[in-house]
């Protein structure tokens, strides 16, 4: 029998760090709220103390995640609108019902400025950047045991 590629074990301990990590502090957390949390925290410069957060589903109309934070200026609100996103309803869908919804927002509204594209987009992509870096540092710190 061939012996299996040297790299297997690399992949094996790879897909052991993501099941461990998640994309999220929170692995309850869903990632729209995640997403719409760090594009908060990139438009304010720093991590405000995060105060309470809604999640609604309205069918076909989209999804809208609305985020009250407290930070240096006072207290804010930040609401991310998600468009629908299925071609059809899954099992899946049923029992989590926010499934359904683009993973992207559509729309941002912070402290009544809404932001739409381009910049929306740029945030967007900063925010996916810095998740990606804190999943690698995670992954680093599984992988050396700590």
């Amino acid at each position: 029998m061939p012996k299996p590629p040297r790299w297997t074990p690399v992949c094996a301990i790879l897909m052991a760090a993501v099941a461990v990590l998640g994309c999220s502090d929170n692995p309850r957390e869903d990632v729209r709220l995640t997403l719409c949390k760090d594009m908060i925290t990139l438009e304010l410069g720093s991590v405000p103390s995060w105060q309470g957060s809604e999640v609604r589903t309205r069918g076909h109309q989209g999804a809208t995640v609305t985020v009250r934070f407290a930070s240096a200026d006072g207290e804010g609100q930040a609401r991310c609108d998600y468009r629908y996103d299925a071609v059809e309803d899954t099992a899946l869908m049923l029992v989590n019902p926010i499934e359904a919804y683009s993973t992207s927002p559509s729309q941002m509204i912070l402290d009544g400025r809404t932001i739409t594209n381009p910049e929306l987009a740029q945030l967007v992509k900063r925010a996916m950047q810095k998740q990606g870096r804190e999943f690698i540092e995670r992954a680093g710190k599984v992988l050396r045991g700590q």
